[in-house]
């Protein structure tokens, strides 16, 4: 196998990388050792470890796949969407986006979002509903909504959802007394490692993306990547990912070369799998290579989609200029590698249920939400004794602390009206001189939000709401798409604030107007 360069400073890699290979860890990571991570990780690894076999074990997969798209095509629906979160989104996008396939990705609780998705082609509109709890709250608001358009339309929602889930699930069961077109995925497998299981390939397949090659890609460096070996790659950049955080290197900045989005798949299966106990690794996802710069001293560098190994004053970088396929299994591999490294178990997420259970609370009736401590011109403040968006901004930036300190921007706004938001990141990380990181919410929650409750405790959080305009009643629900959304907000706030996080809530009554004014302030 060919594709990765790894540059590191320390001894330590050397040493721990003949540790793993004499202790066999490779190897007995490809036989499903559920004893790798210790005991405590035994009962959760024991299932979660068939993704080492995907890259053979999902072929049957794909004429069913193929099957199903020429059904749906000949029926005349071409336009595919993908109502999902985290691990049922990010690997799909990334698979899409490298075929140069459309697939639309409704992966939020955003009104304007969700009725922008629905009013879009609806009767030429086949919806791919994908949850592995068949719970997810976002993705059953959202097939609700399609399911609601589809009857007001005069259509049959069985002709146009197919659903993704694992087995049993009430998804499952709810979609298969519906009639719906089921596919079930391998339950063996955690959604942040299931790219190459039934959610990364059937919304994938239906779109167009070829799927043969995709796993014919990860074949192709499956055996070199669980061989005991000094040159095994995957395994080299697993102990450079664990080596570095073991050295205060904790900042995992992801420059993208590729263009297709790769590095926000890689950010959520790093960020999930190892942020947690106080510590982890948080990756910094920098779309344009340009914006790589002004790197702090705990940044570790790896440049996607080029074998030109990037600069990086801590010393710790590496270059991978691999098919995403092969991609995709390495940086599996490497995120379990680290997760023994860290002694921690890389397949559970402890702290992600405590957000979403504060959201819950905020749904019920006559539950209020917080009233601001100050309205500026429009934007209500929270979570700061100051009067001014200026001064409320400048007190959050300024508990942003060296050595380890980073600051999270979360938008939970419309990221299809609003995308040039994230472009903030660049600029006010040269302005904080620290690492900045930038989520859509309630997207991140599924990705990098166990990081940042769970993983190492020095972050700051600027949230950024919306009044929804106008709102969107969930169907069959009790409360609004708005009201949901602001809920997540809420919750996760209150969850950082509870671990003792610094967080600030602006909430804009006129969006384009106080992203403008943000812009400048944050600039």
């Amino acid at each position: 196998m060919a594709g990765v360069e790894i540059t590191v400073p320390v001894r330590s890699y050397e040493s721990v990388l003949r540790r793993l290979v004499e202790e066999s860890f490779a190897s007995r990571l490809g036989a499903r050792d559920p004893d790798l991570w210790g005991s405590e990780a035994h009962d959760e690894a024991a299932k979660r470890l068939a993704w080492v076999d995907l890259a053979r074990a999902s072929r049957p997969l794909l004429p069913r796949i193929a099957a199903a798209r020429t059904d749906l095509r000949a029926a005349g629906l071409d336009h595919v969407v993908l109502c999902g979160m985290g691990g049922s989104s990010l690997a799909p996008e990334v698979i899409c986006a490298a075929a140069g396939v459309d697939l639309t990705v409704l992966d939020s609780s955003d009104p304007a979002m969700v009725r922008a998705a629905v009013a879009d082609r609806l009767e030429q509109t086949v919806v791919v509903v994908a949850s592995k709890s068949g719970g997810t709250v976002e993705t059953d608001s959202q097939r609700r909504a399609y399911e609601d358009a589809f009857e007001a339309a005069g259509r049959k929602s069985s002709d146009h959802i197919v659903v993704v889930t694992d087995p049993g699930s009430p998804l499952d069961e709810y979609a298969t007394a519906a009639g719906y077109r089921v596919f079930r995925a391998e339950p063996h497998v955690g959604g942040r490692y299931s790219a190459l299981t039934a959610f990364g390939l059937v919304p994938s397949g239906l779109a167009g993306a070829p799927l043969a090659s995709l796993l014919e890609q990860a074949a192709a460096v499956h055996d070199a990547s669980f061989e005991d070996s000094v040159e095994n790659e995957a395994l080299r950049l697993g102990v450079l990912l664990g080596v570095a955080a073991d050295n205060d290197v904790d900042k995992l900045v992801l420059v993208d070369h590729t263009g297709h989005g790769v590095g926000n798949w890689i950010e959520q299966l790093v960020a999930e799998s190892t942020g947690k106990h106080g510590r982890g690794i948080l990756p910094v996802v920098v779309a344009d290579p340009s914006e790589a710069d002004h790197l702090t001293d705990d940044c570790l560098v790896v440049a996607i989609g080029t074998s030109q190994v990037p600069a990086a004053p801590s010393g710790y970088a590496a270059a991978m200029d691999l098919p995403l396929g092969a991609l995709m299994l390495v940086w599996e591999v490497a995120t379990a590698v680290a997760g023994e490294i860290l002694d921690i178990n890389p397949f559970d997420q402890p702290d992600v249920e405590a957000a979403k259970q504060a959201a819950r609370g905020l749904l019920g009736d006559g539950v209020e939400l917080p009233e601001p401590a100050a309205v500026d011109d429009g934007i209500a403040i929270f979570g700061s004794d100051a009067t001014t968006v200026e001064d409320a901004v400048a007190q959050l930036l300024a508990s942003v602390e060296a050595p380890l300190g980073y600051l999270a921007v979360h938008a939970y706004l419309d990221r299809w009206e609003n995308a040039g938001l994230a472009g903030v990141r660049g600029p006010l990380q040269r302005k904080v001189g620290r690492p900045v990181t930038f989520g859509w919410g309630p997207r991140f929650l599924h990705s990098t939000g166990q990081y940042h409750k769970g993983g190492t405790p020095t972050g700051s959080f600027l949230q950024i709401t919306a009044e929804p305009s106008p709102d969107l009643q969930v169907p069959g629900r009790d409360f609004t798409f708005g009201r949901f959304i602001t809920a997540q907000a809420v919750g996760d706030g209150s969850v950082l604030v509870e671990r003792g996080r610094p967080v600030l809530r602006l909430h804009l009554t006129d969006v384009p107007a106080g992203l403008r004014r943000l812009w400048k302030i944050l600039t």
